[in-house]
This record gives structure tokens, sequence and C-alpha cells, in this order.
């Protein structure tokens, strides 16, 4: 069983995780923000793969805390979708700037870890 403070470290590092590859830099002037998995998803053929590999790995380290597996298939459901729709060449891409799973996921996983007993 993991202590209070090794969880949060755990959940510090998913969050600086979904940060980068959802919304690193913000985009000036305006309240977006981009991410490593919009800009690497560019990149054809492995793009999408790399950044498909980083969001399931949250959502495996999320598992090692102990979630339940509705909530697992929840966040896989976010990832795939991202995958699959982001694999279409520019409406894909653009979708990616919108969709952000891993931000998704990480409220998820949030929302799941404020309402346990």
């Amino acid at each position: 069983m993991r202590t209070d403070s090794e969880m949060e470290r755990e959940l510090q590092r998913l969050q600086r995780l979904a940060d980068l590859l959802d919304s690193a830099l913000g985009i000036p002037g305006t309240r977006f923000s981009i991410g490593l998995d919009g800009l690497i998803g560019l990149v054809p053929g492995i793009g999408d793969s790399a950044t498909l590999v980083a969001g399931l790995w949250l959502v495996h380290r999320a598992h090692r805390l102990g979630i339940p597996k509705r909530l697992v298939m929840r966040m896989i459901a976010n990832v795939g979708i991202d995958a699959a729709i982001g694999a279409i060449p520019v409406a894909g891409d653009l979708f990616d700037f919108f969709w952000k799973a891993n931000q998704r996921n990480m409220r998820l996983l949030h929302k799941h870890i404020r309402e346990r007993p």
C-alpha cells in the first residue's frame, strides 16, 4: 500500500507528463495551449504511435495506484479516441490540439482520488 506522500508524488509526476503531452506551450494571445501530443503527432507514422505509448503509460501508472477497472477502461477509451482520430491526416492533428486525452485522464484520476473513502 502506498503512503499518502508517495501517492501525491506519483500524481504530481503523472500531472507533469499530462501537461507536457497536452498543454506545455501556451499560444500567445489566446487561452489555448498545445503539448507534445499535438506537435509530435504531426510527424507521419511514428508521432501518433509515440504519443499513444506515452498516454497508455500514464494509464498504466494510474492503474498501479489501485483505481477501479471501470476507470482504467474509461481512461483507455480517451487515449484510444485520441489515437484513432489523431491518425487522420490534418483533421486528426487539429483534433489532438483540442481533445487532450491525458488532461482528461488526470481529471478523472484526481476526481476518483478526492471521492474515495
